[in-house]
């Protein structure tokens, strides 16, 4: 069991950064492939970015590529996505999730634990 905080949301304005974290419970984290997950206002949930156990693969959403990173720090238990040159149409609240397997996975299914959700508003 595997339970997910996410934490630095906010209202920013486009172009600017914001740093999203999310702090997992349980002393096998370093187990889990890692994703980030969005889901705007009517729209389904969508991925972001995933990062393998070692922190050594990440795959990323065609729509965030060259704009958003994510990270993982194992001795922490975290994991982060590092967002800049933000846009209006990054606004949702933004998911962590956890996956118990050791191969990536770009769809929602593929993950077994999910956090609350944290939100970004960016305003142009």
């Amino acid at each position: 069991q595997v339970q997910l905080v996410e934490s630095g949301g906010g209202l920013v304005q486009a172009g600017d950064s914001l740093r999203l974290s999310c702090a997992a419970s349980g002393r096998t984290f370093s187990s889990y492939v890692m994703g980030w997950f969005r889901q705007a206002p009517g729209k389904e949930r969508e991925f972001v970015a995933t990062i393998n156990w070692t922190g050594d693969n990440t795959v990323y959403a065609n729509s965030v590529k060259g704009r958003f990173t994510i990270s993982r720090d194992n001795a922490k238990n975290t994991v982060s996505l590092q967002m800049n040159s933000l846009k209006p149409e990054d606004t949702a609240v933004y998911f962590c999730a956890a996956r118990a397997s050791p191969l990536i996975a770009i769809t929602k299914r593929g993950y077994n634990y999910w956090g609350q959700g944290t939100q970004v508003t960016v305003s142009s």
